[in-house]
């Protein structure tokens, strides 16, 4: 591992929490926030000590997720045995589009399992409840993880680079959106339309709402980008539907 390479990565994913995040919070909370208001999901506004516990835990994650890339991916006698390929015609086209929504559902089913796992007695306190001390996030919440959960987290790019061919643009890409739907998650306020969660559609997507109530209550809505294995397993809330019946 180099330094030099190291520090950038931390950069790139530093870059991508304060810019996005950023913007969300600065829109939302501050610039925006009367007009926004009929879209708040709670009422209750976090406190200024809960946006500085979330970004100090956050700059800790930032350094965490910045030494997988490093770790696996640029060193010579682990590099070989991931599946990291150059030339997009050594897969073709097809699969090269084809690897985003696999990569989606597997993070989706690794993110379930992973996070209902962390909400066990015995495992909440030590990997996820900085997370949830949280209770109306906000942006700057997305990367708020105590360093074992952020640990856990960045699992799914070990699980990723090992199981399926995958291009640098994949991982570059997916890792981009799977942080904007983060803070979309967290953002505290609900993009969707009402008509939207009633859809066939949207009944199978997590949204703003459902994390919300997650950590309103802390129980519930585990998944990530849909809703599928909440509602196979039975730990979707059942004010969730209600709330849009």
């Amino acid at each position: 591992m180099t330094w030099q390479n190291f520090l950038k990565y931390i950069f790139d994913v530093g870059t991508r929490y304060f810019l996005i995040a950023g913007i969300a919070f600065v829109v939302f909370y501050i610039l925006f926030h009367k007009r926004f208001s009929g879209i708040r999901i709670q009422k209750k506004m976090p406190k200024m000590s809960d946006h500085k516990r979330d970004v100090f835990y956050s700059i800790i994650t930032i350094v965490i997720f910045g030494a997988l890339p490093v770790i696996f991916l640029e060193n010579d006698k682990i590099r070989p045995y991931t599946q990291i390929y150059q030339n997009v015609d050594d897969f073709g086209w097809f699969y090269f589009f084809l690897a985003f929504p696999l990569m989606v559902l597997v993070h989706d089913a690794y993110f379930y399992w992973t996070h209902r796992i962390m909400h066990h007695p015995k495992l909440f306190k030590a990997f996820h409840l900085i997370h949830h001390k949280s209770t109306s996030p906000t942006p700057w919440t997305a990367y708020s993880f105590h360093p074992l959960e952020a640990i856990v987290e960045t699992g799914i790019f070990v699980v990723i680079i090992f199981i399926m061919p995958f291009h640098q643009i994949h991982l570059a890409v997916f890792f981009t959106i799977v942080f904007f739907y983060n803070v979309y998650g967290h953002l505290g306020y609900e993009l969707f339309s009402p008509k939207f969660h009633k859809s066939k559609i949207g009944k199978w997507v997590s949204t703003g709402t459902a994390h919300n109530m997650h950590h309103q209550f802390f129980k519930g809505n585990y998944g990530l980008y849909f809703l599928f294995w909440d509602r196979w397993m039975g730990t979707l809330r059942p004010e969730y539907d209600k709330k849009f019946g």
